[in-house]
């Protein structure tokens, strides 16, 4: 029996920690297009050192430039009880590692855009585990496609929360894919710290200026670029803010 579903799309609510947060829309409410974030400037301090860390580090490796493509991916999970339709959607980390295989459908996910998003990832591909809508949201693991994407079982569960009823066996509408944990990251790296560096790549130019964690906050799962993965798993080698 698989964990109760861990996503939240529709109706889904920001970080607690991100009062200001936009509202992203779902296909069934408007189109694709990205709001454009009010521009802010960053605490003072708050990025320069891991910018400059990173341009050194890809220097040093050639600094070939990463082609605009997603190849890697944010999965939002909430760490925390909290009850829909009288399920616990709970599933943290440590409910991922004490799964046969540290491995686990990612299901429930009731949102097109995240959707399409799920229907594009390729196997092997590594994705953050990011624990979302609890008292300090952040990046907590690694983890890893292992099963493309196929149907998700529980938009047929009458008894699941996220069951659709619209849905059929010969056309689902849903899909999921299957993660596997690979390791926790050296350091918890909280939402505050990765926002502190999008604003500042957002006045200054770096690789997080346009990361969909601001841009599409509600999408619980999130694309992202190599220079986005690269800078943010760089963070884990700093010391906290």
């Amino acid at each position: 029996m698989p964990w109760p579903s861990r996503k939240r799309d529709k109706g889904a609510v920001a970080d607690k920690k991100e009062p200001d947060a936009k509202i992203a829309k779902t296909e069934e409410e408007t189109s694709d297009k990205e709001e454009e974030e009010k521009t802010a400037k960053p605490p003072a301090g708050s990025s320069k050192s891991g910018w400059k860390n990173w341009k050194k580090k890809e220097s040093e490796s050639g600094g070939e430039e990463s082609k605009i493509t997603y190849c890697h991916w944010l999965l939002k999970s909430e760490p925390e009880s909290r009850l829909e339709k009288g399920v616990d959607v709970k599933f943290s980390v440590d409910d991922l590692k004490a799964q046969p295989n540290q491995t686990t459908c990612w299901d429930g996910v009731r949102n097109y855009q995240a959707r399409n998003f799920l229907r594009s990832m390729k196997l092997g591909q590594q994705a953050f585990f990011y624990h979302s809508n609890c008292k300090e949201p952040g990046i907590v693991a690694l983890v890893k496609i292992v099963k493309e994407a196929y149907p998700d079982h529980t938009q047929f569960d009458q008894k699941d929360p996220h069951y659709d009823s619209t849905s059929r066996k010969e056309n689902p509408k849903w899909s999921m894919v299957d993660v596997q944990f690979v390791r926790m990251t050296k350091r918890f790296i909280p939402l505050s710290e990765i926002k502190a560096h999008h604003l500042a790549h957002k006045a200054d130019g770096g690789p997080l200026k346009d990361m969909m964690l601001f841009t599409r906050q509600r999408l619980s799962i999130q694309p992202l670029t190599q220079e986005e993965f690269d800078f943010v798993l760089s963070l884990e080698e700093e010391k906290p803010h």
